[in-house]
């Protein structure tokens, strides 16, 4: 096992330090965060480094890059974009949609959509969650019945990151009578399709800046082609997108934290009191060198994790314990640098409260913490 980067990768990495700090610095993120106002133009600006494209291969428009390549640029873009909201948006879509597409699509389908998924022209998502299913994947009740040479889409979606400003989305259905994970088919569903209705974005406690709404299908009739991969397999399309977004969506986490551990070292030393900088007092060393320890471990568990995936080693249960690790190890530390810059932290203008808010929403996505632990324990034979 060997993270050392060639120096082509080492080359790039550094032109993706480089872009991201350079552009992807927004003065307006706080009145954004307050409105909740998706930040177009930091998507274009990721759209013409080749951020949304990151997986897919230079035939369609992509960067054609590994799983160790893609978590590096993800860490590196959380390292320096402040825009918590853009970078889970931009997760959304890769593994929402593109990742999907990628594995289960026509080569028809991968023509039509993927080129505009990478140049950024199109924005993807994926439609799950139903207000009595979430974690309870089997129990979604949209149907998709058979009519015309297509299917007829009714039912209703919440929780869909992007929803409110996507293009296309993978629409997850119920296309058989049964409980078993063949009974759900996947659907590629644009945005203009009649029958589709895309909520307002929903207000939140953090993630602000990402559009998140519900969508509602009413006979909304897409053609027999609309359908990603064979009948029954929706599951097996959701499992796919899982996969990689646990164990991809929480990279650029890592970059966080490494931010927050550089800022909390810097201040730290240059704050003094009591006539000494408040770094020297233990209580304040210990809780910085438990956010190095922190960082370390995560950026270790997600490396091994791409690595593993990029080859053909399978580890049960390594997606969800990763995700798991990091989710919680990216809270503690945000409460950590909130407490250690003390009133001052807790001030808007300083973000870490902003940081904070975000950072909270890391336990509940792409499943709660909790189903990760029951994922794992099952890995287990427990």
């Amino acid at each position: 096992m060997d993270f050392g980067w060639s120096a082509a990768q080492r080359d790039y990495l550094a032109s993706v330090r480089g872009f991201a700090t350079e552009s992807l610095v927004a003065d307006d993120l706080a009145e954004r965060d307050a409105e909740g106002v998706f930040w177009r133009e930091g998507w274009r600006r990721c759209a013409g480094f080749g951020i949304p494209g990151l997986p897919v291969t230079p035939e369609y428009g992509g960067g054609g890059h590994d799983r160790l390549t893609i978590v590096a640029t993800l860490e590196e873009l959380g390292y320096a974009c402040r825009d918590n909201g853009l970078l889970f948006a931009l997760n959304a879509h890769l593994w929402g949609c593109v990742t999907p597409l990628l594995a289960f699509g026509t080569d028809e389908q991968k023509k039509r959509y993927l080129p505009g998924l990478c140049d950024g022209s199109l924005v993807g998502g994926l439609a799950m969650t139903e207000a009595g299913s979430g974690s309870d994947a089997y129990n979604l009740r949209t149907t998709a019945l058979p009519r015309d040479g297509g299917y007829l889409l009714n039912g209703d979606k919440v929780y869909v990151t992007n929803a409110p400003v996507a293009d296309v989305l993978v629409v997850i259905a119920r296309t058989g009578q049964a409980d078993g994970p063949g009974s759900f088919s996947a659907f590629l569903v644009d945005r203009e399709t009649p029958g589709l209705v895309t909520g307002p974005p929903v207000p939140k406690m953090g993630l602000r800046t990402a559009p998140m709404g519900a969508l509602t299908l009413t006979d909304c009739w897409v053609p027999g082609h609309a359908r990603l991969g064979p009948v029954g397999a929706g599951m097996s399309v959701f499992t796919v997108a899982m996969e990689w977004e646990r164990s991809c969506i929480l990279a650029s986490a890592v970059g966080t934290m490494r931010h927050l551990l550089e800022r909390c070292v810097s201040y730290a030393g240059g704050h003094e009191r009591f006539a000494k900088p408040i770094g020297r007092f233990q209580a304040v060393s210990h809780k910085v060198v438990e956010m190095k320890l922190r960082l370390e471990t995560s950026r270790l568990m997600l490396y091994h994790l791409a690595w593993s995936l990029t080859g053909t080693r399978r580890l049960p249960g390594a997606s969800a314990l990763v995700k798991l690790h990091l989710s919680e190890a990216l809270v503690q530390t945000s409460m950590d640098a909130l407490q250690l810059h003390g009133a001052g932290g807790y001030l808007t203008e300083e973000g870490l409260e902003r940081q904070v808010r975000d950072a909270l929403a890391a336990r509940l996505y792409s499943g709660t913490s909790d189903i990760q632990r029951n994922i794992v324990a099952r890995s287990l034979g427990l």
